[in-house]
């Protein structure tokens, strides 16, 4: 069976492998990864299409060919598949053109596999250097001991170094009073796409402030149960990617990619929701039909996708057919941040901080301060497609669903 460099996104045209997890012969399966393969947009692990054999690895650590080329040969029992004899080295029989000779044999350096001899993932590997640890003396609790990311950072809670990851790690400054820091491959991958993307875009930033008070208060009525029956908490972005979805569809321009002189308007809403990998780049997986999601899902799905982007477990299919996308910046208590375009969306939404500020309430016995959670929602969009009367129209149908809904009934 075939192996093939996968699509890793609508405008991603190649691949390059950066780890092969079996070397030739070794035994594989769907639910292991087989190679790991980075793009101008991610870097993720792939496991085998199918169980069987690894018979042929047609393409080395560090090349990088086109989506859909066939990158290895996997013999599934029961099968024969024919050599290349060119490849495989001459047979000294006819007969032995139909046997399952390997191509050539790849290594995998010793410094990048953990005490029971398994390749360490991307995730694993940038903690490790981060935190100058020796993979071999940390336990692995994923298959056939394999060191997963929360075993690391497992070992960094218990002692295991004496820098956390909950901050960059700090400089070691020269005699020039200064540090270089070489790019690795994400954020290679991350400056890369960034750049294209002002490149060919031009961007423009509106933003407006929601009052959130209604969202906080189905937030303080459910938050004790649901994270004791969901296992995390609720928080803001949810309810703010339900109500994109929502005025998406009476805005539908910003759901929209452009072809040449040509403006490709989406029927599905594939919301890729921006996620941070310990300061080191982002990925923006997609939630696929998100607008047909409840809230209650769409918050499942949010968490989902950002854990397994946070634990190196997307996989390609997590990264096509986005349509839009949401950056969440608020964690850290961002007032207004100008995002940039997902290629080749038209739009992004970043949602920013929401803090307590003192707003004109008003009411039929006129207007009163009141204390209310307040928090900016700030899109870039591409001009080319749309004009600024369109997106402040989006924005201000965003703004209001966010503050007249009824979210208390919605979570009930």
């Amino acid at each position: 069976m075939d192996v093939i460099m996968p699509q890793l996104g609508e405008t991603v045209a190649e691949g390059t492998v950066s780890v092969w997890h079996k070397a030739i012969g070794d035994t594989v399966s769907t639910k292991e990864p087989l190679f790991d393969v980075s793009s101008d947009k991610v870097e993720m692990e792939v496991p085998a299409p199918a169980e069987g054999t690894l018979l042929e690895i047609r393409v080395d650590v560090g090349i990088t060919v086109p989506v859909g080329e066939v990158i290895a040969i996997i013999m599934r029992e029961g099968e024969v598949i024919e050599v290349d004899a060119g490849l495989a080295g001459k047979p000294e029989d006819p007969a032995a053109s139909k046997a399952a000779v390997p191509a050539r044999e790849v290594s995998i350096k010793a410094a990048n596999r953990d005490a029971n001899g398994n390749p360490l993932s991307p995730a694993v590997r940038r903690l490790v250097a981060q935190n100058s640890l020796d993979p071999r003396a940390i336990t692995g609790s994923g298959m056939k001991g394999r060191i997963k990311k929360k075993d690391v950072l497992a070992y960094l809670a218990n002692g295991g170094a004496s820098r956390t990851v909950s901050a960059p790690p700090p400089l070691n400054f020269s005699e020039d009073d200064t540090e270089i820091i070489p790019f690795n491959k994400l954020r290679k991958l991350t400056a890369d796409h960034m750049v294209r993307s002002k490149a060919t875009s031009p961007h423009v930033l509106q933003a407006v402030e929601a009052d959130f008070v209604r969202v906080a208060r189905a937030r303080a009525g459910v938050s004790g149960a649901w994270k004791k029956r969901e296992g995390f908490s609720l928080t803001y972005l949810p309810f703010i990617a339900k109500a994109v979805c929502e005025a998406i569809r009476e805005f539908p321009r910003v759901n929209a990619a452009i072809d040449g002189e040509n403006l490709v308007v989406f029927r599905r809403v594939n919301l890729c929701i921006a996620v941070d990998l310990d300061f080191d780049g982002l990925v923006a997986p997609v939630i696929k039909d998100a607008d047909q999601m409840p809230l209650q899902e769409l918050a499942r799905a949010i968490r989902d996708v950002s854990e397994r982007a946070r634990t190196n477990q997307l996989k390609p299919g997590d990264f096509t057919e986005g349509t839009y996308t949401v950056s969440n910046s608020g964690v850290f208590g961002t007032m207004i941040t100008a995002p940039i375009i997902n290629q080749p969306q038209v739009a992004i939404l970043s949602t920013d901080g929401i803090t307590k500020k003192p707003v004109v309430i008003e009411t039929e016995d006129g207007d009163t301060i009141g204390i209310r959670p307040v928090g900016v929602l700030a899109q870039s969009f591409d001009h080319r497609a749309i004009d600024g009367a369109y997106s402040a129209a989006f924005l201000n149908r965003v703004r209001e669903i966010i503050q007249t809904r009824d979210w208390a009934t919605v979570l009930s």
